[in-house]
Protein backbone atom coordinates (compact mmCIF):
# COMPACT_ATOMS: atom_id res chain seq x y z
CA UNK A 1 0.00 0.00 0.00
CA UNK A 2 3.01 2.33 0.43
CA UNK A 3 3.26 2.81 -3.33
CA UNK A 4 -0.37 3.97 -3.44
CA UNK A 5 0.27 6.46 -0.65
CA UNK A 6 3.37 7.76 -2.44
CA UNK A 7 1.36 8.14 -5.65
CA UNK A 8 -1.29 10.15 -3.87
CA UNK A 9 1.33 12.36 -2.21
CA UNK A 10 3.18 13.01 -5.49
CA UNK A 11 -0.08 13.91 -7.23
CA UNK A 12 -0.98 16.26 -4.38
CA UNK A 13 2.42 18.00 -4.66
CA UNK A 14 1.95 18.44 -8.40
CA UNK A 15 -1.47 19.94 -7.83
CA UNK A 16 0.05 22.44 -5.41
CA UNK A 17 2.06 23.83 -8.30
CA UNK A 18 -1.07 24.71 -10.28
CA UNK A 19 -1.54 28.49 -10.08
CA UNK A 20 -4.59 29.66 -8.17
CA UNK A 21 -6.62 32.71 -9.09
CA UNK A 22 -8.38 34.97 -6.61
CA UNK A 23 -11.19 33.06 -4.87
CA UNK A 24 -14.00 34.45 -2.72
CA UNK A 25 -15.93 32.56 -0.06
CA UNK A 26 -19.05 32.41 -2.24
CA UNK A 27 -17.33 31.05 -5.35
CA UNK A 28 -17.79 27.35 -6.11
CA UNK A 29 -14.50 25.43 -6.18
CA UNK A 30 -12.69 25.40 -9.50
CA UNK A 31 -11.84 22.11 -11.19
CA UNK A 32 -8.28 22.41 -9.95
CA UNK A 33 -9.40 23.17 -6.39
CA UNK A 34 -11.81 20.24 -6.49
CA UNK A 35 -8.98 17.99 -7.65
CA UNK A 36 -6.83 19.18 -4.75
CA UNK A 37 -9.62 18.42 -2.30
CA UNK A 38 -10.12 14.96 -3.80
CA UNK A 39 -6.44 14.12 -3.45
CA UNK A 40 -6.40 15.34 0.16
CA UNK A 41 -9.28 13.03 0.95
CA UNK A 42 -7.69 10.11 -0.92
CA UNK A 43 -4.47 10.74 1.01
CA UNK A 44 -6.38 10.57 4.29
CA UNK A 45 -7.99 7.29 3.25
CA UNK A 46 -4.66 5.86 2.15
CA UNK A 47 -3.00 6.89 5.42
CA UNK A 48 -5.78 5.28 7.47
CA UNK A 49 -5.52 2.09 5.42
CA UNK A 50 -1.73 1.95 5.83
CA UNK A 51 -1.93 2.48 9.59
CA UNK A 52 -4.42 -0.35 10.02
CA UNK A 53 -2.54 -2.63 7.66
CA UNK A 54 0.85 -2.14 9.31
CA UNK A 55 0.11 -1.26 12.94
CA UNK A 56 -2.98 -3.22 13.99
CA UNK A 57 -2.23 -5.75 16.72
CA UNK A 58 -3.07 -8.72 14.50
CA UNK A 59 -2.70 -9.53 10.82
CA UNK A 60 -5.62 -8.15 8.81
CA UNK A 61 -7.31 -9.27 5.60
CA UNK A 62 -6.68 -6.28 3.34
CA UNK A 63 -9.46 -7.23 0.94
CA UNK A 64 -11.94 -7.18 3.79
CA UNK A 65 -10.68 -3.75 4.81
CA UNK A 66 -11.36 -2.38 1.34
CA UNK A 67 -14.80 -4.03 1.17
CA UNK A 68 -15.64 -2.55 4.57
CA UNK A 69 -14.48 0.92 3.49
CA UNK A 70 -16.63 0.86 0.36
CA UNK A 71 -19.58 -0.55 2.30
CA UNK A 72 -19.26 2.17 4.93
CA UNK A 73 -19.06 4.89 2.29
CA UNK A 74 -22.27 3.71 0.65
CA UNK A 75 -24.04 3.22 3.97
CA UNK A 76 -23.45 6.92 4.67
CA UNK A 77 -25.54 7.77 1.59
CA UNK A 78 -28.81 5.87 2.10
CA UNK A 79 -30.16 2.43 2.93
CA UNK A 80 -30.44 1.37 -0.72
CA UNK A 81 -26.89 2.02 -1.92
CA UNK A 82 -24.92 -1.16 -1.24
CA UNK A 83 -21.67 -2.92 -2.06
CA UNK A 84 -21.76 -6.41 -3.59
CA UNK A 85 -18.37 -8.13 -3.23
CA UNK A 86 -17.41 -11.02 -5.53
CA UNK A 87 -18.59 -13.75 -3.16
CA UNK A 88 -22.10 -12.22 -3.01
CA UNK A 89 -22.52 -11.27 -6.66
CA UNK A 90 -24.09 -14.56 -7.72
CA UNK A 91 -26.82 -14.38 -5.08
CA UNK A 92 -27.42 -10.72 -5.95
CA UNK A 93 -27.94 -11.57 -9.63
CA UNK A 94 -30.22 -14.45 -8.69
CA UNK A 95 -32.39 -12.06 -6.71
CA UNK A 96 -32.67 -9.69 -9.68
CA UNK A 97 -33.62 -12.52 -12.01
CA UNK A 98 -35.68 -14.42 -9.43
CA UNK A 99 -33.80 -17.48 -10.63
CA UNK A 100 -31.99 -19.78 -8.21
CA UNK A 101 -30.15 -23.08 -8.10
CA UNK A 102 -31.79 -25.30 -5.51
CA UNK A 103 -34.56 -27.81 -4.97
CA UNK A 104 -37.61 -25.51 -4.84
CA UNK A 105 -38.64 -25.19 -1.19
CA UNK A 106 -39.08 -22.40 1.34
CA UNK A 107 -38.97 -22.98 5.09
CA UNK A 108 -40.16 -21.13 8.16
CA UNK A 109 -39.03 -21.44 11.76
CA UNK A 110 -41.23 -21.96 14.77
CA UNK A 111 -41.30 -23.85 18.08
CA UNK A 112 -37.74 -25.09 17.65
CA UNK A 113 -38.31 -26.71 14.29
CA UNK A 114 -38.17 -25.89 10.60
CA UNK A 115 -41.34 -26.44 8.63
CA UNK A 116 -41.49 -26.48 4.85
CA UNK A 117 -43.94 -23.68 4.01
CA UNK A 118 -43.80 -23.77 0.21
CA UNK A 119 -42.90 -26.38 -2.38
CA UNK A 120 -42.80 -25.08 -5.93
CA UNK A 121 -44.93 -27.19 -8.24
CA UNK A 122 -42.89 -29.40 -10.61
CA UNK A 123 -39.64 -28.56 -8.77
CA UNK A 124 -37.12 -31.29 -7.77
CA UNK A 125 -38.51 -31.19 -4.21
CA UNK A 126 -42.08 -31.59 -5.47
CA UNK A 127 -41.13 -34.58 -7.62
CA UNK A 128 -39.34 -36.11 -4.62
CA UNK A 129 -42.57 -36.00 -2.61
CA UNK A 130 -41.99 -32.98 -0.35
CA UNK A 131 -45.07 -31.00 0.58
CA UNK A 132 -45.95 -28.02 2.82
CA UNK A 133 -46.07 -28.96 6.55
CA UNK A 134 -43.21 -31.46 6.19
CA UNK A 135 -40.46 -30.87 8.78
CA UNK A 136 -36.91 -30.33 7.53
CA UNK A 137 -34.54 -32.00 10.00
CA UNK A 138 -31.22 -32.45 8.18
CA UNK A 139 -29.30 -31.13 5.18
CA UNK A 140 -26.43 -33.40 4.12
CA UNK A 141 -26.26 -34.81 7.65
CA UNK A 142 -26.28 -31.40 9.38
CA UNK A 143 -29.02 -30.84 11.95
CA UNK A 144 -30.91 -27.70 10.97
CA UNK A 145 -33.72 -27.32 13.51
CA UNK A 146 -31.92 -24.45 15.29
CA UNK A 147 -30.71 -22.70 12.14
CA UNK A 148 -32.39 -19.70 10.54
CA UNK A 149 -34.19 -20.07 7.17
CA UNK A 150 -31.38 -18.04 5.57
CA UNK A 151 -28.69 -20.36 6.94
CA UNK A 152 -30.65 -23.40 5.74
CA UNK A 153 -31.03 -21.86 2.30
CA UNK A 154 -27.25 -21.54 2.02
CA UNK A 155 -26.84 -25.22 2.96
CA UNK A 156 -29.36 -26.34 0.36
CA UNK A 157 -27.91 -24.13 -2.38
CA UNK A 158 -25.02 -25.54 -4.33
CA UNK A 159 -23.68 -26.40 -7.77
CA UNK A 160 -26.20 -27.04 -10.53
CA UNK A 161 -26.71 -30.77 -11.10
CA UNK A 162 -25.22 -31.88 -7.78
CA UNK A 163 -27.39 -33.75 -5.27
CA UNK A 164 -28.25 -32.70 -1.73
CA UNK A 165 -29.63 -35.11 0.88
CA UNK A 166 -32.55 -33.77 2.92
CA UNK A 167 -33.78 -35.43 6.10
CA UNK A 168 -37.54 -34.87 6.18
CA UNK A 169 -40.27 -35.90 8.60
CA UNK A 170 -43.70 -36.13 7.02
CA UNK A 171 -46.80 -35.29 9.14
CA UNK A 172 -47.78 -38.28 11.27
CA UNK A 173 -44.56 -40.17 10.54
CA UNK A 174 -42.19 -41.19 13.33
CA UNK A 175 -39.15 -41.80 11.15
CA UNK A 176 -37.04 -39.36 9.16
CA UNK A 177 -36.99 -39.97 5.42
CA UNK A 178 -33.69 -39.16 3.71
CA UNK A 179 -34.22 -37.95 0.17
CA UNK A 180 -31.45 -37.37 -2.36
CA UNK A 181 -32.52 -34.50 -4.59
CA UNK A 182 -30.56 -33.10 -7.53
CA UNK A 183 -30.33 -29.31 -7.62
CA UNK A 184 -31.80 -27.58 -10.64
CA UNK A 185 -32.19 -24.01 -11.83
CA UNK A 186 -35.37 -22.78 -10.20
CA UNK A 187 -37.35 -19.96 -11.79
CA UNK A 188 -39.53 -18.44 -9.12
CA UNK A 189 -42.99 -17.59 -10.48
CA UNK A 190 -43.66 -13.87 -10.17
CA UNK A 191 -47.28 -13.95 -11.38
CA UNK A 192 -49.67 -16.27 -9.56
CA UNK A 193 -53.42 -16.75 -9.28
CA UNK A 194 -56.09 -18.16 -7.00
CA UNK A 195 -54.81 -21.73 -6.84
CA UNK A 196 -52.76 -24.29 -8.73
CA UNK A 197 -54.33 -27.08 -10.73
CA UNK A 198 -52.66 -29.91 -12.62
CA UNK A 199 -52.79 -27.81 -15.79
CA UNK A 200 -51.84 -24.40 -14.41
CA UNK A 201 -53.21 -21.48 -12.45
CA UNK A 202 -56.85 -20.87 -11.65
CA UNK A 203 -57.66 -17.16 -12.10
CA UNK A 204 -61.29 -16.68 -11.06
CA UNK A 205 -62.36 -16.28 -7.44
CA UNK A 206 -64.89 -18.90 -6.34
CA UNK A 207 -68.21 -17.94 -4.78
CA UNK A 208 -68.48 -14.52 -6.42
CA UNK A 209 -69.43 -13.29 -9.85
CA UNK A 210 -66.58 -13.63 -12.32
CA UNK A 211 -63.74 -11.64 -10.78
CA UNK A 212 -60.18 -12.43 -11.86
CA UNK A 213 -57.31 -12.30 -9.37
CA UNK A 214 -53.60 -11.90 -10.20
CA UNK A 215 -50.79 -11.51 -7.70
CA UNK A 216 -47.42 -10.07 -8.71
CA UNK A 217 -44.79 -10.95 -6.12
CA UNK A 218 -41.80 -9.33 -7.85
CA UNK A 219 -40.83 -7.68 -11.14
CA UNK A 220 -38.22 -9.77 -12.94
CA UNK A 221 -37.34 -10.38 -16.57
CA UNK A 222 -40.01 -13.09 -16.82
CA UNK A 223 -42.87 -11.09 -15.27
CA UNK A 224 -44.08 -9.43 -18.48
CA UNK A 225 -44.36 -12.78 -20.26
CA UNK A 226 -46.04 -14.43 -17.27
CA UNK A 227 -48.56 -11.61 -16.96
CA UNK A 228 -49.28 -11.61 -20.70
CA UNK A 229 -49.98 -15.35 -20.56
CA UNK A 230 -52.22 -14.87 -17.50
CA UNK A 231 -54.16 -12.16 -19.36
CA UNK A 232 -54.61 -14.48 -22.34
CA UNK A 233 -56.15 -17.15 -20.13
CA UNK A 234 -58.21 -14.64 -18.16
CA UNK A 235 -59.69 -13.13 -21.35
CA UNK A 236 -61.21 -16.51 -22.21
CA UNK A 237 -63.01 -16.50 -18.84
CA UNK A 238 -64.69 -13.13 -19.54
CA UNK A 239 -64.34 -11.64 -16.03
CA UNK A 240 -66.31 -8.56 -15.01
CA UNK A 241 -63.44 -7.14 -12.94
CA UNK A 242 -59.71 -7.71 -12.33
CA UNK A 243 -57.90 -7.54 -8.98
CA UNK A 244 -54.12 -7.02 -9.19
CA UNK A 245 -52.43 -7.78 -5.86
CA UNK A 246 -49.16 -5.89 -5.33
CA UNK A 247 -49.10 -6.24 -1.55
CA UNK A 248 -45.58 -6.76 -0.16
CA UNK A 249 -44.15 -6.61 -3.68
CA UNK A 250 -40.69 -5.09 -3.04
CA UNK A 251 -40.19 -4.00 -6.64
CA UNK A 252 -37.50 -5.36 -8.92
CA UNK A 253 -36.81 -4.34 -12.50
CA UNK A 254 -38.32 -0.95 -13.30
CA UNK A 255 -38.44 -1.62 -17.04
CA UNK A 256 -40.73 -4.57 -16.33
CA UNK A 257 -43.12 -2.49 -14.22
CA UNK A 258 -43.27 0.08 -17.04
CA UNK A 259 -44.04 -2.67 -19.57
CA UNK A 260 -46.87 -3.94 -17.37
CA UNK A 261 -48.29 -0.42 -16.94
CA UNK A 262 -48.22 -0.01 -20.72
CA UNK A 263 -50.53 -3.02 -21.05
CA UNK A 264 -53.23 -1.05 -19.21
CA UNK A 265 -52.73 2.39 -20.75
CA UNK A 266 -53.57 3.65 -24.23
CA UNK A 267 -51.37 6.75 -24.07
CA UNK A 268 -49.84 9.34 -21.76
CA UNK A 269 -47.14 9.47 -19.11
CA UNK A 270 -46.26 6.39 -17.04
CA UNK A 271 -43.32 7.73 -15.02
CA UNK A 272 -40.41 10.17 -15.22
CA UNK A 273 -36.94 10.13 -13.70
CA UNK A 274 -34.39 12.78 -12.79
CA UNK A 275 -31.13 12.95 -10.85
CA UNK A 276 -28.05 15.10 -10.22
CA UNK A 277 -25.91 13.34 -12.82
CA UNK A 278 -28.70 11.63 -14.75
CA UNK A 279 -30.46 13.22 -17.69
CA UNK A 280 -34.22 13.50 -17.17
CA UNK A 281 -36.13 10.66 -18.81
CA UNK A 282 -39.81 10.08 -19.39
CA UNK A 283 -41.73 6.92 -20.24
CA UNK A 284 -45.04 7.22 -22.07
CA UNK A 285 -47.53 4.51 -22.96
CA UNK A 286 -47.52 3.24 -26.52
CA UNK A 287 -50.79 3.19 -28.51
CA UNK A 288 -52.93 0.13 -27.85
CA UNK A 289 -53.65 -1.91 -24.73
CA UNK A 290 -53.69 -5.58 -23.81
CA UNK A 291 -56.44 -5.17 -21.21
CA UNK A 292 -59.94 -4.09 -22.31
CA UNK A 293 -60.46 -0.42 -21.49
CA UNK A 294 -63.88 -1.16 -20.02
CA UNK A 295 -62.66 -3.80 -17.55
CA UNK A 296 -62.71 -2.39 -13.99
CA UNK A 297 -59.37 -2.86 -12.21
CA UNK A 298 -58.53 -2.78 -8.50
CA UNK A 299 -54.91 -2.67 -7.32
CA UNK A 300 -54.10 -3.84 -3.79
CA UNK A 301 -51.08 -2.31 -2.01
CA UNK A 302 -49.77 -2.25 1.54
CA UNK A 303 -46.94 -0.83 3.66
CA UNK A 304 -44.38 -3.12 1.98
CA UNK A 305 -45.35 -2.38 -1.61
CA UNK A 306 -42.27 -0.56 -2.85
CA UNK A 307 -40.30 0.77 -5.80
CA UNK A 308 -41.51 -0.72 -9.10
CA UNK A 309 -44.85 -1.74 -7.58
CA UNK A 310 -45.36 1.88 -6.50
CA UNK A 311 -44.58 3.11 -10.01
CA UNK A 312 -47.19 0.74 -11.47
CA UNK A 313 -49.91 1.55 -8.93
CA UNK A 314 -49.23 5.32 -9.15
CA UNK A 315 -49.42 5.29 -12.94
CA UNK A 316 -52.74 3.43 -12.96
CA UNK A 317 -54.13 5.67 -10.21
CA UNK A 318 -53.06 8.98 -11.77
CA UNK A 319 -54.36 7.92 -15.18
CA UNK A 320 -57.65 6.82 -13.54
CA UNK A 321 -57.26 3.31 -14.91
CA UNK A 322 -57.50 1.54 -11.55
CA UNK A 323 -58.86 2.00 -8.05
CA UNK A 324 -56.04 1.60 -5.50
CA UNK A 325 -57.01 -0.15 -2.26
CA UNK A 326 -55.33 -1.10 1.00
CA UNK A 327 -52.62 0.82 2.83
CA UNK A 328 -50.21 3.59 1.92
CA UNK A 329 -47.18 2.15 0.17
CA UNK A 330 -43.60 2.10 1.44
CA UNK A 331 -42.28 5.18 -0.34
CA UNK A 332 -39.22 3.98 -2.27
CA UNK A 333 -39.03 6.00 -5.43
CA UNK A 334 -35.27 6.14 -5.80
CA UNK A 335 -33.33 4.64 -8.70
CA UNK A 336 -30.42 2.30 -8.03
CA UNK A 337 -27.92 1.83 -10.83
CA UNK A 338 -25.84 -1.34 -10.76
CA UNK A 339 -22.23 -0.32 -11.49
CA UNK A 340 -20.05 -3.27 -12.41
CA UNK A 341 -16.61 -3.20 -10.76
CA UNK A 342 -13.40 -5.22 -11.09
CA UNK A 343 -14.23 -6.27 -14.65
CA UNK A 344 -17.61 -7.56 -13.55
CA UNK A 345 -16.45 -9.50 -10.49
CA UNK A 346 -18.19 -7.18 -8.04
CA UNK A 347 -20.85 -4.47 -8.20
CA UNK A 348 -21.96 -1.26 -6.57
CA UNK A 349 -25.69 -0.57 -6.30
CA UNK A 350 -25.81 3.22 -6.21
CA UNK A 351 -28.78 5.56 -5.89
CA UNK A 352 -28.56 7.88 -8.91
CA UNK A 353 -32.05 9.33 -9.46
CA UNK A 354 -35.65 9.50 -8.29
CA UNK A 355 -39.00 8.65 -9.89
CA UNK A 356 -41.99 10.97 -10.25
CA UNK A 357 -45.61 9.95 -10.78
CA UNK A 358 -47.43 11.01 -13.98
CA UNK A 359 -48.83 13.91 -11.92
CA UNK A 360 -45.27 15.05 -11.19
CA UNK A 361 -45.57 14.21 -7.48
CA UNK A 362 -42.59 12.61 -5.74
CA UNK A 363 -42.76 8.92 -4.78
CA UNK A 364 -39.72 8.62 -2.52
CA UNK A 365 -40.04 9.09 1.24
CA UNK A 366 -37.01 11.24 2.02
CA UNK A 367 -35.94 11.41 5.70
CA UNK A 368 -37.29 14.94 6.20
CA UNK A 369 -40.77 14.13 4.87
CA UNK A 370 -43.68 13.76 7.29
CA UNK A 371 -46.78 11.51 7.04
CA UNK A 372 -48.87 14.44 5.83
CA UNK A 373 -46.44 15.16 2.96
CA UNK A 374 -46.73 13.71 -0.54
CA UNK A 375 -44.79 10.47 -0.96
CA UNK A 376 -45.58 6.88 -1.85
CA UNK A 377 -49.01 5.87 -3.08
CA UNK A 378 -52.13 6.36 -1.01
CA UNK A 379 -55.31 4.33 -1.50
CA UNK A 380 -58.02 5.97 -3.57
CA UNK A 381 -60.40 7.94 -1.36
CA UNK A 382 -62.87 5.62 0.33
CA UNK A 383 -60.75 2.51 -0.27
CA UNK A 384 -58.24 2.60 2.60
CA UNK A 385 -58.04 -0.70 4.50
CA UNK A 386 -55.44 -0.40 7.27
CA UNK A 387 -54.06 -3.42 9.12
CA UNK A 388 -52.71 -3.46 12.64
CA UNK A 389 -49.19 -4.89 13.04
CA UNK A 390 -50.72 -8.10 14.38
CA UNK A 391 -53.11 -8.40 11.41
CA UNK A 392 -50.29 -7.72 8.98
CA UNK A 393 -48.07 -10.42 10.53
CA UNK A 394 -50.94 -12.93 10.45
CA UNK A 395 -51.73 -12.11 6.82
CA UNK A 396 -48.06 -12.41 5.82
CA UNK A 397 -47.69 -15.78 7.53
CA UNK A 398 -50.84 -17.13 5.90
CA UNK A 399 -49.76 -15.87 2.48
CA UNK A 400 -46.35 -17.53 2.74
CA UNK A 401 -47.95 -20.87 3.61
CA UNK A 402 -50.13 -20.98 0.50
CA UNK A 403 -49.55 -22.27 -3.00
CA UNK A 404 -51.59 -19.48 -4.52
CA UNK A 405 -54.34 -17.45 -2.89
CA UNK A 406 -56.82 -20.25 -2.12
CA UNK A 407 -55.17 -23.65 -2.57
CA UNK A 408 -58.14 -25.50 -1.09
CA UNK A 409 -60.75 -23.35 -2.82
CA UNK A 410 -62.06 -22.02 0.51
CA UNK A 411 -62.44 -18.36 -0.40
CA UNK A 412 -64.63 -17.59 2.61
CA UNK A 413 -61.83 -18.56 5.00
CA UNK A 414 -59.35 -16.36 3.16
CA UNK A 415 -61.70 -13.37 3.08
CA UNK A 416 -62.37 -13.72 6.82
CA UNK A 417 -58.74 -12.73 7.56
CA UNK A 418 -57.99 -10.57 4.51
CA UNK A 419 -59.90 -7.30 4.89
CA UNK A 420 -58.34 -5.66 1.84
CA UNK A 421 -59.22 -8.50 -0.50
CA UNK A 422 -62.73 -8.67 0.96
CA UNK A 423 -63.09 -4.93 0.30
CA UNK A 424 -61.97 -5.46 -3.33
CA UNK A 425 -64.43 -8.33 -3.84
CA UNK A 426 -67.27 -6.25 -2.39
CA UNK A 427 -66.27 -3.36 -4.66
CA UNK A 428 -66.29 -5.62 -7.72
CA UNK A 429 -69.64 -7.17 -6.74
CA UNK A 430 -71.11 -3.69 -6.29
CA UNK A 431 -69.99 -2.68 -9.76
CA UNK A 432 -71.60 -5.75 -11.23
CA UNK A 433 -74.83 -5.23 -9.34
CA UNK A 434 -74.99 -1.60 -10.46
CA UNK A 435 -74.42 -2.66 -14.05
CA UNK A 436 -77.25 -5.17 -14.09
Amino acid sequence: MRWALKTVLVAAVVLQLIPRGPVTADDPPTAAERARQDFELMRLLAEAYEQVDTQYVREVDRRKLVDAAIRGMLKELDQYSTWVPPEELGRFEQYLEQEFVGVGIQVQQGAGRLEISTVLRDSPAWRAGLRPADLLVEVDGTQVSMLSPGEVSKLISGPLGRAVVLGVQHPGAAEISKLEIVREKIQMPTVTGVSRTETGWKWLLEGVKPVAYVRMAHFSRVTTGEFREALRQIAELKPQALIVDLRSNPGGLMDTAIEVADMFLESGRIVSMSGRAVKERVWDAKPGTEIPAGLPVAVLINRQSASASEVLSAALQDRERAVVMGERSFGKGSVQTVVRMENGRSAMKLTTAGYLRPSGVNIHRYPELKPEDDWGVKPTEGHAVVQTDEQFSAWLKQRDQRDGLVPAGDLATVLSVDDALRHAVEWASGLQTAGQ
